[in-house]
């Protein structure tokens, strides 16, 4: 959990205020980043979907001295006019955005990915998953009059096929080519756009994958370092890109998996 590790304390994000959207749980990878975050003095405002999830959310925006809770559905233009004009009303301008948020439908994460992905859970991933990125990406730079940051979040299955992953590879393939974009349209705004590309970890995500949980496994004998993708690494990597340290850091995909991103064939005594 993110919590179960000692967070670096300081004041590099003093001063900057930004918006971290797709927190579900204290699991989340939304949620490490965010308490790095705040543990180096930034202000956060968390976007939500639902009053379940408010309900689920808010006791851990409020551990961290938070307050600033705004509903946004990503599929809806309305819903997203209201919650940046609210971050707008209340800061006036931001500096960062963390996007974590993606979906598609458990029957398409399984099996054959020719087979059983059907055309509206193609539309409905690539919409969550990629659109909604390009799109708060520029409601975002509108309220960055003074530069920024902006990451999102994406995972190997963009590059090479991963079992069940199927459509949601295909749509991180997308996001990772609009971040791109994105970091060639907003550059010359002082706005930085990069992705971080976490290894298999314990989230709800993982857990829609039909055989998530061996991945994790997989990723940890297989990489470099021996060792499963850490909060602490992903949430790391994620101040570094935010804060001033990334200063020139622009349309990078980089990856955060104990180096299991660079294995071709393991060893055979990880295949024991």
């Amino acid at each position: 959990m993110a919590d179960d590790w000692n967070m670096p304390k300081g004041d590099l994000m003093k001063g900057k205020r930004g918006v971290v959207m797709g927190v579900a749980n204290q699991n989340s990878i939304a949620w490490g980043i965010a308490t790095q975050l705040a543990a180096q003095g930034a202000e956060i405002a968390f976007t939500y979907q639902g009053e379940s999830l408010e309900r689920r959310v808010r006791p851990l925006v409020e551990s961290i001295g938070m307050d600033t809770m705004i509903p946004a559905d990503v599929t809806n233009d309305e819903s997203m006019d209201a919650a940046f004009a609210a971050i707008k009303q209340k800061w006036g301008k931001i500096d960062f955005l963390v996007h974590s948020i993606a979906f598609a439908g458990k029957d398409e994460l399984q099996g054959s990915m020719v087979a059983n992905t059907t055309r509206e859970g193609f539309r409905r991933a690539m919409d969550i998953s990629v659109y909604s990125f390009i799109d708060c990406a520029r409601r975002a730079s509108e309220i960055m009059p003074d530069g920024g940051s902006i990451i999102c979040m994406t995972y190997l299955g963009a590059e090479r096929t991963v079992p069940s992953y199927n459509v949601m590879g295909v749509a991180k393939a997308a996001l990772e080519a609009s971040t791109r974009y994105a970091a060639r349209d907003l550059g010359p705004q002082g706005i930085r756009v990069n992705a971080i590309s976490a290894g298999a970890m314990r989230t709800l995500s993982l857990a829609g994958i039909r055989g998530g949980k061996s991945l994790m496994g997989t990723g940890r004998n297989w990489s470099l370092l021996k060792e499963d993708t850490s909060m602490e690494g992903v949430a790391g990597c994620a101040l570094y890109l935010l804060s001033p340290l990334g200063r020139s850091i622009a349309g990078e995909v980089i990856h955060v998996d104990a180096g299991f991103h660079v294995v071709g064939v393991p060893d055979a005594s990880e295949e024991e």
